[in-house]
């Protein structure tokens, strides 16, 4: 019983780091409409912010496996929130600074792509430490599925909180500020803070690690089904994050006819995180009966049917959406294009993505589970790319045209879940 009580600790402490993981992460994508109304700045230069954030997974992913073979997870928990605290107070300078007239524009921008550089540190330190302890703590295979997606659960509902706090704080995307987004970096600091609290005094009991070392590496990427689904993860962010990003963007453009307020952009685009909740609820439902291959494979069908449907639907039908106004605190019904509905409804498809992938792709690892782990969370700098790609799209075509590169990265995620997933062989 003692031994029952002390692994619930510790998964309760998990889920709470998935859902932080998330506010700190998305606070990036509204963070960009900021930027991309600072003066001439192309689709590809305003995500600066997740640039800073996803590409340190590149920097930190395998060291940060190497920080759990040495310290154990809990120590490596508490390292990079401490490193998490610097990259939010960073941040918080590059307010600061602003002249407000644009004259030092270039070292505002230089001083926030740093505080997202290393806050990006952070989370994928935190992300190295939540997966595979869910996994391990569940016993693997479906209810190791199960437990991930329950921190998905917790992870989405911190996502819809943090698009509706930062479009509160937005309001007026054509006249917002870095300085404005404050209240939501000093929420980040106070939850860095108490979980850092929280996890010093709460004992975990630590899974025997093998030592981690670069020449694991190679040994992990001869399993051809990780490979690929390193492969799949690396495109699968493109998905998750690239959908709700460009749907954002799309809304918030002066050149767009529907003038949406930013706060009721805010509030519509928080919606394919609620999708992602939902979805996630359904997953952590039915985790312990339904594989993880038959879950994709059936998303990302969706996922596909979706987007394409999104991208021809006709921009003069219109739906009305759930909004707020903020200023009197009330629910309004804002009109928006099919095709823009049918895009958020993909938050349903990605929503347990990222577990099942991750589920299969380390199935019969063995001794290599926690160098998996790492090279899982450098392949998390796909966001980067892909929405540097998403965005470069945009520039030369439009928004929707862009979505193409969502097409391609769920098409693969199809092959990976039908093909690429199989297990060839296992670590005895």
């Amino acid at each position: 019983m003692a031994k029952q009580a002390k692994q619930w600790g510790a998964i309760i402490v998990m889920i709470a780091l998935f859902a932080m993981i998330a506010f700190v992460t998305n606070l990036c994508t509204p963070m960009a409409t900021i930027i991309k109304n600072q003066g001439e700045i192309s689709n590809v230069l305003a995500q600066i912010g997740n640039y800073g954030n996803f590409i340190a997974y590149l920097v930190m992913g395998i060291p940060a496996g190497m920080l759990i073979a040495k310290f154990g997870y809990k120590k490596t928990a508490l390292i990079g929130l401490v490193v998490g605290i610097v990259g939010i107070l960073i941040q918080w300078c590059s307010g600061l600074i602003d002249a407000g007239d644009g004259s030092n524009i270039g070292v505002v921008f230089g001083v926030y792509l740093l505080g997202a550089f290393i806050s990006g540190l952070t989370m994928c330190i935190l992300n190295c430490v939540v997966n595979p302890m869910l996994n391990l703590l569940g016993g693997g295979g479906n209810k190791g599925n199960q437990l991930i997606q329950i921190g998905g659960v917790f992870n989405s509902s911190a996502a819809v909180a943090c698009y509706i706090l930062m479009g509160a704080l937005i309001a007026d995307a054509t006249k917002a500020k870095i300085a404005d987004a404050t209240p939501a970096l000093m929420i980040a600091l106070a939850i860095f803070a108490v979980a850092f609290v929280v996890i010093l005094f709460t004992k975990i009991e630590e899974p025997e690690q093998a030592p981690v070392d670069v020449s694991l590496v190679k040994g992990a990427m001869k399993y051809r089904h990780f490979a690929l689904g390193a492969l799949a993860i690396f495109l699968y962010m493109g998905i998750e994050v690239g959908t709700p990003n460009a749907v954002q963007q799309y809304l918030n453009d002066p050149a767009n006819p529907l003038h949406i307020p930013a706060a009721t952009v805010g509030m519509i685009v928080a919606v394919y995180w609620f999708m992602m909740l939902i979805g996630r609820f359904a997953g952590a439902a039915i985790g312990s009966k339904v594989s993880s291959r038959a879950m994709v494979t059936t998303v990302s069908i969706a996922t596909l049917c979706l987007v394409i449907f999104g991208m021809f639907a006709p921009t003069d039908v219109l739906v009305s959406f759930p909004g707020v106004d903020w200023g009197k605190l009330e629910i309004v019904w804002q009109e928006i294009p099919l095709g823009i509905f049918a895009f958020l409804l993909v938050g349903l498809c990605t929503s347990v993505m990222w577990g099942a992938i991750f589920n299969m792709a380390v199935e019969g690892l063995g001794k290599y589970t926690a160098v998996a782990s790492g090279i899982f969370m450098t392949m998390v700098f796909g966001c980067a790319v892909m929405m540097a790609i998403q965005g470069w799209v945009a520039d030369l075509t439009d928004y929707i045209t862009s979505f193409w590169v969502v097409v391609f990265c769920a098409a693969y995620i199809l092959f990976y879940a039908l093909v690429g997933s199989r297990v060839t062989k296992r670590e005895e």
